[in-house]
């Protein structure tokens, strides 16, 4: 995580932060989320299946596309250099709005939307996050998501 003053976080409040390098989504790692959180429907698992359905093949869960915001999060989110940990506060709002078929690759687009002081030596992050998929116009998800910095 990029390392920045308190003023400097609170300066780019209102603004895109950044943009995650992008992440790719293979059928392996749609497989391996399937087999974790037993959510094995065939249009994740069952190439055959998920090739007669409008997705023209397999798709990625809309929780694994939600779940790789912090990996994501990791290329631009900044924290203080006294942080001591930074953990996941929530989420406020989330839309899955397209599928993100196996195969391609995904991004974060970051904008910090407000910091508030949960208590002292904790900052609560709002973020607004967009993750789009390479070579798509619609992003795959929006999220605003909540982390909390302590100090």
């Amino acid at each position: 995580m990029p390392v920045a003053s308190i003023e400097d976080i609170r300066a780019a409040i209102g603004t895109e932060i950044g943009t995650s390098d992008w992440i790719e989504v293979p059928q392996q790692r749609i497989t391996d989320f399937a087999e974790a959180t037993e959510d094995r429907q065939f249009i994740h698992t069952d190439p055959e299946l998920a090739a007669q359905t409008p997705f023209g093949g397999t798709i990625a869960h809309g929780f694994l596309s939600l779940s790789l915001l912090s990996r994501m999060g990791a290329d631009v989110m900044l924290v203080p250099a006294t942080t001591k940990m930074a953990v996941n506060y929530g989420l406020d709002k989330v839309r899955f709005l397209k599928p993100v078929a196996a195969g391609k690759k995904v991004r974060g687009r970051f904008v910090l939307s407000d910091m508030t002081e949960k208590a002292p030596g904790q900052l609560l992050m709002h973020y607004n996050v967009t993750v789009e998929v390479d070579g798509e116009d619609k992003p795959a998800l929006i999220a605003d998501w909540l982390g909390l910095i302590v100090t």
